[in-house]
């Protein structure tokens, strides 16, 4: 009687014991049953303001090199938005600080994001904002099992890419909304490649090289 509870509650641990290895392997089984990945590049913006002394006449010599300064400080480049908050207005500060930037190869924004803090009379404020992309949660093994009853897409689907393409892009800003075409078409540009190909000389013409196996051509 003994031997025969004993055996009993022996498979009885078995069993759950099994069971509970199974429900694990269930709970990191995948689940997204798309063929998108559910890791995607996430875009945050910093602003950076640096408030500079402006009169209407425009930036002195020792601001605009304060301002150059700054730039080069902060490491101003591709893909960073510059705007001037300037409350006089002033058409002189505007051309100043849009001259600095050009430098940098950056035009100035129609119009500055909101910043805190208000700026003294006689002031000016520089924001540039600069965008970065990272994809969080990868990589992603949450899905630890083989079995895939779902038939679904593994959790780390898509981070090599994803993380890939949003350490490379030099903007940022174009995984949201993409470059803007001109609308227009250079015609020498677009042509170019169609006349090379139909000008270019068909490379049989000359005929075929003459070869010899023995030596001196004989």
């Amino acid at each position: 009687m003994t031997h025969a509870r004993t055996h009993r509650r022996l498979l009885a641990s078995a069993t759950a014991l099994s069971l509970g290895l199974a429900l694990t392997a269930c709970g990191g089984m995948a689940d997204n049953r798309s063929l998108y990945s559910i890791h995607q590049p996430v875009i945050e913006r910093s602003n950076y303001a640096f408030d500079i002394n402006a009169g209407y006449g425009g930036l002195d010599t020792a601001e605009q090199m304060r301002l150059a300064g700054w730039f080069e400080a902060i490491g101003l480049r591709y893909g960073d938005r510059v705007a001037i908050d300037d409350p006089a207005m002033s058409g002189a500060t505007r051309d100043a600080v849009a001259n600095i930037a050009k430098r940098y190869g950056i035009l100035l924004a129609d119009s500055a994001p909101v910043t805190e803090g208000q700026l003294a009379p006689g002031q000016a404020r520089v924001v540039v904002t600069r965008s970065s992309a990272a994809v969080p949660g990868c990589p992603d093994w949450a899905a630890q099992s083989d079995t895939n009853l779902n038939n679904a897409t593994y959790s780390n689907y898509g981070c090599a890419v994803n993380a890939n393409m949003a350490a490379m892009v030099a903007n940022p800003e174009d995984l949201v909304n993409g470059q803007r075409g001109t609308g227009q078409t250079t015609v020498m540009s677009a042509s170019k490649a169609i006349s090379t190909y139909r000008e270019a000389e068909p490379t049989g013409k000359a005929g075929l090289s003459q070869t010899s196996s023995t030596e001196g051509g004989n």
